[in-house]
């Protein structure tokens, strides 16, 4: 399903939401021809009747059926009416009723499920210019909706109080263009007041219901993408290979969300906002690119479990993720990244661990950032070999070097910070118990821990005996440094599998 939904979702961008401008004669059998070329090119199977009648082509019937390999199955959209309008000024109107239903359905593996969603604009059309190979798209509606209006499973219908999706576009406008040579490119750009969705289910066998309600403000999107020609399968594989690529960035000014969720008893409930964000994403043959991050959050959680409602804060997350897809014996760059900035727990909290309040209470912020290079030993989309790789009968890849770029970790008064560079030999994997042997250095500093350990020992958190053993280990891995209740150390391993402390040799 993740294929077909990944690719499915850059070919509904343009057709259903697309733009620019351009001045050119285009003809309304050019653009369905070209939308029917783009569609098949990515995997589609595109059919429909059409009738032409004056300036306008009429297809109706459309479906838009795919493969999907590593389920066995497939999947289908379909449109009861699409009109291509020549306007006589060289453009083409792309018109679809202000309401109309778009069905789909998957099967595969012995089950199936089918449905169909209401789509609803305010009628405005899809303006295309330019030429055969060059059009350019520009696209707005006042109001965009997607409703759930039915749905089966396995051929038996589901009741419409199980399941609810509804999704709504306000003040949408988009603009892309789309170039034919050697393959094709696309730019894309979108905005949008508002976004919000509402969507739950209810469990017909069972006690169990769940909701998941939002809304996110000022919307944007930019991005571009590149689709090979001359593909005979729509194996994601071979796309890739053959030059398929794409990037986007998708940016919101504020947002807030729900979930909630009962079952027999229990229940749970949380709740949360923010002042905006961004997600990003990006994939060609080589590498795959998560970069996601958010702003002044804020969460609410309770439920049957939870003593207490717990409200907790977040100045910054942030989380990335930079991973190679192509099978390769040559070194590839991966990249890791995780923000948690000034994380605030509420009072009630901290009064249960500290109620005469000798910790700081400050906000605790998590940051680590890696690098590396390795190699991708299997590969990632045959069914076959990740299943070997799963069972332990394929090594998936090698670790050659990482990087710390950097570390941070504060909380109660203490911070650890830090940065460091290795490199890994995977032909030893004796002399570090099976890991490949690492050689390099890395550069710590600890802050406040001794006082830290003392107001442990004070509120009865930590024994004695437990205070000197982990001041013990401080004194032989560290040293003191400048400032008051500071310890360095600078840990390196040899390539012979010696490691050493601040020059003093521990293994």
């Amino acid at each position: 399903m993740s294929v077909f939904f990944a690719r499915s979702g850059a070919a509904a961008a343009i057709l259903v939401v697309s733009a620019q401008g351009a001045f050119a004669d285009l003809s309304a059998q050019e653009v369905w021809a070209d939308w029917k070329a783009y569609l098949t090119g990515t995997g589609y199977t595109v059919s429909g009747t059409e009738a032409v009648s004056g300036s306008t082509l009429t297809v109706s019937d459309v479906s838009m059926s795919m493969p999907v390999p590593e389920e066995d199955g497939s999947a289908t959209v379909s449109f009861p009416e699409i009109q291509f309008v020549e306007n006589g000024d060289g453009t083409v109107n792309v018109v679809m009723p202000p309401e109309f239903p778009m069905g789909f359905e998957f099967s595969g593996d012995g089950e199936s499920f089918a449905g169909k969603l209401i789509y609803s604009h305010d009628g405005s059309p899809i303006k295309v210019a330019g030429d055969a190979e060059n059009m350019s798209y520009d696209y707005s509606s006042s109001q965009v909706s997607l409703t759930l209006d039915g749905l089966s499973a396995d051929g038996e219908t589901v009741p419409p109080e199980v399941a609810k999706v509804q999704v709504e576009m306000n003040d949408v406008s988009s603009q892309s263009t789309m170039t034919v040579a050697n393959g094709r490119s696309y730019a894309q750009s979108m905005t949008a007041s508002s976004l919000s969705y509402d969507m739950g289910f209810n469990d017909p066998e069972g006690e169990g219901t769940g909701s998941f309600k939002g809304a996110l403000q000022g919307l944007s999107f930019t991005g571009t993408g590149t689709v090979p020609e001359g593909l005979e399968s729509p194996d994601m594989a071979a796309l890739l290979e053959a030059g398929f690529a794409f990037d986007g960035t998708f940016n919101f000014t504020g947002g807030n969300g729900s979930v909630s969720g009962v079952d027999g008893s229990d229940n749970f409930a949380m709740e949360s906002n923010s002042q905006g964000g961004a997600f990003t994403v990006s994939m060609d043959k080589q590498h795959l690119t998560y970069d996601v991050s958010q702003v002044a959050t804020n969460v609410t959680i309770s439920g049957s479990e939870i003593p207490f409602p717990l409200a907790l804060s977040m100045a910054e997350t942030g989380f990335k993720l930079m991973m190679p897809l192509a099978k390769s014996e040559e070194e590839q760059d991966f990249a890791l990244g995780i923000t948690l900035r000034d994380f605030a727990v509420p009072e009630m909290l901290w009064g249960m661990v500290d109620p005469t309040g000798q910790l700081p209470h400050d906000p605790a912020t998590v940051i680590l950032d890696l690098a590396g290079k390795g190699k991708v030993l299997f590969d990632l989309f045959d069914p076959e070999a990740l299943e070997a790789v799963e069972m332990g009968a394929e090594q998936p890849g090698e670790l050659n070097a990482l990087s710390v770029k950097q570390l941070q970790v504060s909380a109660a008064g203490a911070e650890l910070t830090g940065t460091g560079d290795f490199t890994f030999d995977n032909d030893d994997l004796t002399s570090f118990d099976g890991m490949p042997a690492p050689a390099g250095a890395a550069d710590l500093k600890l802050t406040g821990a001794n006082t830290l350990i003392d107001k442990l020992i004070s509120m009865g958190l930590m024994s004695d005996g437990d205070a000197m053993g982990a001041r013990m280990m401080m004194g032989m891995l560290a040293v003191p440094g400048e400032g008051e209740d500071t310890l360095t150390s600078k840990i390196e391993i040899s390539e012979d599998g010696q490691i050493l402390a601040n020059g003093q040799r521990i293994k």
